[in-house]
């Protein structure tokens, strides 16, 4: 019995009739760049989450590197992220001209928020919290930082649709949310798709010029902008989507117990999930020694895992061609040594996370 470490075969087959009848009904509109469904998908989003604003855009790097832009952070400046990181939060501050400052993560993978204070210089433009594996950060001591210094709040919540902390939804907190809508993540498109949340018109009306090269309509252009554009049948797909995504959610939440309640966590560390917090589990990461060995004998026992991720951003080759002071990240080094992502998707089977766990456990036990 192999394990994958994600289905999208699977999901493809569950919605395959009423997927295709979408398909076409897009495609016989003859609307392709732009059209209903994109709009239909931005005002979902806004009553989904709660929030003024929903730019529908070509990815979760672009609903980045448009943010941060929109919050004014050009060269020279600074914002504040960890390393712990997919690439794409730290490349949009560097292709800004800006430099990524990165500060430390809690046990649980976020941000480190009593580190932030000490990062900030007159340079700071913007501090960026990464919602890694679905669970939100700490916003309220960011904020009340982030309010101390006036310093805007721009969330990478690529990984975290439909997170909550205290009650209220991750992309909601700062000036500026980003998300992703890859195929790997919970709301899925069938290629790169993303969004941008937030409650600032100015912001706003800014970006939907920039996404669609910086034209207020056809015949007047207020700002070089860029293209990314999320297309019509993208949209449409991420419609259809949305309306699962609770019980997607609830499923990953379920396999979730399953793990801890089969694990051995005298063995296996798992950060666990506090009364403030709402995780959507994106990816399920445990710490544990020995973590490539484990790996390998997961593999050769059928069951496909990942790491997220291996090699901080800091230690990144391209990182060393920047010629930036490093950071020594103590946790951040730690915890690359020993996470290991294992299979969460909502098709897995209960025997199937009971195999892991008895192959986990037998692996640590002998």
């Amino acid at each position: 019995m192999k394990i994958p470490y994600v289905n999208l075969k699977k999901q493809y087959f569950e919605e395959k009739s009423k997927l295709i009848q979408k398909i076409k009904k897009i495609l016989n509109s003859g609307q392709y760049v732009g059209g209903d469904e994109v709009k239909k998908f931005e005002n979902k989003i806004s009553s989904f989450l709660n929030v003024k604003h929903c730019i529908a855009l070509n990815s979760g790097t672009d609903a980045l590197t448009l943010g941060l832009y929109a919050l004014g952070v050009k060269r020279g400046d600074e914002v504040i992220t960890t390393s712990n990181s997919f690439i794409a939060s730290t490349s949009v501050i560097v292709h800004l001209g800006a430099k990524p400052i990165f500060v430390d993560v809690k046990k649980d993978q976020n941000i480190n928020p009593d580190l932030i204070e000490k990062a900030i210089s007159n340079r700071t433009k913007a501090i960026m919290p990464v919602h890694l594996t679905g669970r939100v950060c700490d916003m309220d001591a960011i904020l009340k930082t982030s309010k101390k210094h006036n310093i805007p709040v721009i969330e990478d919540a690529a990984q975290a649709i439909g997170s909550k902390y205290r009650g209220k939804f991750s992309g909601t907190f700062g000036t500026v949310g980003c998300f992703s809508a890859h195929p790997l993540k919970n709301l899925n498109a069938l290629g790169d798709s993303g969004y941008l949340t937030t409650n600032s018109g100015r912001i706003a009306k800014l970006i939907l010029d920039l996404r669609n090269h910086g034209m207020t309509n056809r015949n007047i252009v207020r700002n070089f902008g860029y293209v990314s554009r999320m297309d019509n049948l993208q949209a449409g797909i991420l419609n259809f989507r949305l309306e699962r995504l609770k019980n997607v959610v609830l499923k990953r939440r379920k396999n979730v117990k399953l793990y801890l309640k089969n694990l051995n966590q005298k063995f296996v560390y798992i950060p666990q999930e506090t009364k403030k917090e709402y995780n959507t589990y994106h990816t399920f990461v445990i710490q544990v020694s020995k973590r490539d060995d484990l790996k390998k004998y997961l593999k050769k026992n059928g069951v496909e895992t990942a790491i997220h991720y291996p090699t901080p951003i800091h230690l990144q080759p391209a990182y060393k061609k920047l010629k930036f002071e490093k950071n020594y990240l103590p946790e951040t080094l730690k915890q690359s040594k020993k996470i290991i992502t294992l299979p969460i998707h909502q098709f897995l089977q209960k025997k199937e996370i009971i195999k892991i766990c008895k192959l986990i456990n037998k692996f640590y036990e002998n």
